[in-house]
């Protein structure tokens, strides 16, 4: 079994979360685009080769025999192809591809804030469980230890068999508890392990302690949210390369200039007579696909409007980052006054438990009285720790809604 801190946690995730993982080959797969789209730009070689014999014997009846009917023929040849104008076609791809990179860039960061957010919320959720778990067991420990004084009080002829019988029925309904909670520890671990990418067992070293920290306001946070969200600075490239696209639609019935030329050797056997030498050859080729009922023009309409939808979903997507902005400052402030809250109910708990114990202990208090303050005692212990974990997660959802998840705190104001 492996005990992890959270940024130990967070360490392994950055190296084995599929997510992640995911995210840099899309990357490499853009970094493979632009070389692709580059390579129009750069001069086309082709090196060709052709060697091939030719009988023809039907010639015999047209030349009398004097002109061979077999003929052997080969050469070589290297080519160059050089575009020298395209009406802004190859640069506009070529820049499409270039913010394609930025565009990498910005699902990467993406899959490492989610990632984060996953991870931490996970480890969270572990200690939510094993306090929860905790809580279980201490309770069926103190209602088997109040069994055990039931007997004692029974044999010694202070207390009834309905004592003894109560104390065993509050000791078989405390178990299931510790069962459930035992389960959902289980669970939550191979959560985390699941995150994480990892075969073997994990457990967790920290705990659900937090000091609070200052709450910025919605202005200031959807202010930093709108530059360092990866989804909204992933759709401004998209629009980027839209409007490439655009430009490359256009240009698709505008005048092309290109350079074609080739140098090489061939040689010709034809009977007796032979011969070889250089071949070459280069010109200047303009093409111009003035109509082309009206394909471009639809091409060009639908870029058009793919920028337009791109524009739309950028906006759309400010509006559903600022209510989750809302939703998780509330959480936030919710968290932290309940956790402010319950911080001292569980030392009243205790001591009231205790009381409720000696009381009964003496006999100025009875069974029911002991049952509600260890009832109090547990609610206080899991609500306390529940607040906690919410507090915890809180903060980190709201520095993911931000964008600056893993990248450094909330700041004070916009930078």
């Amino acid at each position: 079994m492996r005990t992890l801190t959270l940024d130990q946690a967070l360490e392994i995730a950055a190296e084995r979360n599929r997510d992640i993982l995911r995210a840099r080959e899309f990357y490499r797969q853009v970094q493979g685009r632009y070389v692709e789209e580059r390579s129009a730009a750069l001069p086309q070689l082709t090196l060709t080769g052709q060697l091939s014999r030719q009988q023809n014997d039907s010639q015999k009846v047209l030349t009398g025999g004097f002109i061979p009917t077999r003929q052997d023929t080969g050469g070589g040849e290297l080519g160059l192809s050089q575009v020298v104008y395209s009406w802004g076609k190859v640069g506009a791809a070529i820049r499409a591809a270039d913010i394609g990179f930025r565009t990498a860039d910005e699902r990467l960061r993406m899959a490492r804030q989610g990632t984060h957010r996953d991870i931490s919320t996970a480890f969270y959720d572990i200690l939510l469980a094993r306090e929860l778990h905790a809580i279980s067991r201490q309770n069926l420990e103190q209602k088997s230890r109040h069994l055990e004084e039931a007997r004692r009080k029974y044999a010694a002829g202070v207390a009834t068999d309905y004592d003894v019988l109560a104390a065993e029925v509050s000791v078989q309904n405390a178990r299931p508890d510790l069962i459930r909670t035992g389960n959902q520890l289980r669970s939550t671990k191979d959560r985390l392990r699941f995150l994480l990418a990892l075969e073997e067992d994990v457990e967790v070293a920290g705990g659900l302690d937090a000091a609070p920290e200052t709450v910025p306001s919605y202005e200031e946070s959807l202010a930093v949210a709108r530059k360092r969200r990866p989804e909204l600075e992933e759709l401004r490239r998209q629009k980027e390369i839209a409007g490439e696209l655009v430009t490359i639609a256009n240009a698709d019935d505008k005048p092309r200039l290109d350079i074609k030329g080739g140098y090489g050797r061939r040689w010709l056997e034809a009977g007796d007579a032979r011969g070889d030498g250089q071949d070459w050859n280069v010109g200047l080729y303009l093409s111009f696909p003035f109509f082309d009922g009206l394909k471009t023009r639809g091409k060009v309409a639908q870029a058009e409007s793919e920028r337009h939808a791109l524009e739309i979903d950028e906006a759309k997507q400010t509006d559903a980052i600022s209510l989750e902005i809302r939703d998780a400052l509330n959480h936030v402030r919710e968290a932290q006054e309940i956790v402010t809250a319950l911080t001292g109910t569980v030392a009243q708990a205790e001591r009231l438990l205790t009381m409720a114990e000696k009381g009964y202990e003496l006999g100025v208090k009875i069974r029911l009285e002991v049952d509600d303050a260890e009832l109090n005692l547990n609610q206080a212990r899991g609500n306390l720790a529940l607040a906690r974990r919410d507090y915890l997660a809180a903060l980190v959802n709201l520095k993911w809604t931000t964008g600056v998840l893993g990248e450094g705190g909330l700041p004070a104001s916009v930078p």
